[in-house]
């Protein structure tokens, strides 16, 4: 090989010097029909075609570039994947969701030739490229259950079964969906747009995405980076609304362990689970079927290798190509829009109100319990559905007022009960706005 290229070289030397050294010497041109006469062009003729041809081809390579059709928009958009890289990677925010979604966006928004008629094949817009395939996937509302099945499979609902109560504050937190859901209509939103853009209250990127991919296709970039950021942001979101809305004292309430579940109700929760919520939003089977049957894997003890699948190569196999594409979905000439920053801005809302709809309910509830079986408030906000980021903040938050104070387990329930009700309000919106 290394010969091939040495030869070709020389070739290309020599070549190069005769046209320097004899510019003027006549270069033999073949006419275009066999066995016609030779005709002779002048050295200074062919010397000008190759430079032309040359020029011709740097102005084309030049025009398919990035620098030739780069925007402020794709620079915004770069910078803005940089920044999620690095929120990953320096403050640990999420990882596995914002370093994809963040090489997802540069991706995405790498400039390249557009023009009326042409595919290149290369956007995630652009029907034929890999992309746009992988895309399919976000499109059509398949990653979302099978990012479902990943979670069920490595849940543990013992804390919800000791405590089924705790269920109401995982429902009391979906208040935001709702509130918001008012408040898009408000802003000008059309219904189904408006139901897709509150599903971010639950905080809850997948059910974010299937809700979207039903009923406001055109939103799920913005939507999904929404829902996913304020997964991300949980630590930095949810403690300052945790401490402006508990008193010292409440927040330094100690709650009774958990007892004892037989392994029995384990197995029997899932397939409850199942049939009841099914029955209430058959829209969510899609979701809480998944979620449930891998729960079933789990707890059986006789599928152990397929629940170790589901919630370890599968997840993060979906969890690539999910967070791959929607970030390459926020292509800027698509997503750099003024809905995009409302719906940005109304995510955020959303997901403060859910965080102190879960926090008020935990009070109420402390009205009509007895002394030394009070709820601590804290637990109320990890009833969004960011599993298990919101339990391990009302965790951190515990452990700050009374090292020994620990609220974990107890939050657990709240938390994973959110992940069904966000399900179920995606069901209920979807049967709602279909």
């Amino acid at each position: 090989m290394k010969k091939l290229l040495t030869i070709a070289g020389v070739i290309l030397l020599l070549s190069l010097l005769r046209l320097m050294l004899f510019p003027g010497e006549n270069i033999p041109q073949v006419s275009a029909a066999d066995g016609e006469q030779i005709t002779m062009i002048s050295g200074d003729e062919a010397e000008s075609g190759i430079w032309q041809t040359a020029v011709d081809g740097l102005r084309q390579f030049y025009l398919f570039t990035g620098v030739r059709n780069v925007t402020a928009g794709h620079v915004i958009m770069i910078i803005v994947g940089l920044f999620f890289i690095f929120l990953a990677i320096r403050f640990d925010y999420e990882p596995l969701l914002l370093i994809p979604i963040g090489a997802g966006i540069i991706i995405g928004n790498i400039p390249f030739y557009q023009a009326e008629g042409m595919n290149l094949q290369l956007g995630i817009y652009q029907e034929g490229s890999v992309m746009n395939y992988l895309y399919f996937g976000v499109m059509k509302g398949v990653y979302p259950p099978l990012i479902f099945l990943g979670i069920g499979a490595m849940t543990d609902f013992s804390s919800l079964i000791s405590r089924p109560k705790l269920m109401l504050l995982g429902a009391a937190a979906q208040v935001g969906i709702f509130l918001t859901f008012l408040g898009a209509i408000w802003l000008g939103f059309d219904m189904r747009e408006a139901g897709a853009i509150g599903i971010i209250g639950g905080a809850d990127g997948p059910t974010a995405i299937f809700l979207s991919s039903r009923i406001a296709e055109h939103l799920i970039g913005p939507i999904a980076i929404a829902a996913y950021s304020y997964m991300a942001l949980v630590p930095v979101i949810q403690p300052p609304i945790m401490r402006l809305m508990t008193s010292r004292k409440e927040r330094l309430i100690r709650m009774a362990p958990p007892r004892a579940v037989s392994q029995t109700e384990k197995i029997l929760f899932p397939l409850a689970g199942l049939i009841i919520t099914a029955f209430i939003s058959p829209s969510s089977l899609p979701l809480l079927g998944m979620l449930f049957f891998g729960n079933l894997l789990k707890e059986s003890t006789r599928t152990k290798r397929l629940a170790e699948t589901a919630r370890n190569a599968l997840i993060d196999i979906v969890t690539i190509m999910l967070g791959l594409t929607v970030g390459a979905s926020t292509q800027a000439d698509f997503f750099l829009t003024t809905d995009s920053m409302i719906i940005f801005g109304l995510g955020a809302l959303s997901f403060m109100v859910a965080t102190a709809g879960g926090i008020i309910f935990a009070k109420v509830m402390n009205l009509f319990t007895p002394e030394g079986k009070k709820l601590n408030p804290l637990i109320g906000a990890s009833g969004v559905s960011a599993v298990p980021d919101s339990a391990r903040v009302v965790q951190h938050m515990g452990l700050k007022e009374d090292p020994s104070n620990h609220l974990l387990m107890h939050a657990m329930a709240p938390n994973v009960a959110g992940v069904i009700g966000s399900a179920v309000a995606a069901g209920i919106l979807l049967s709602f706005l279909w």
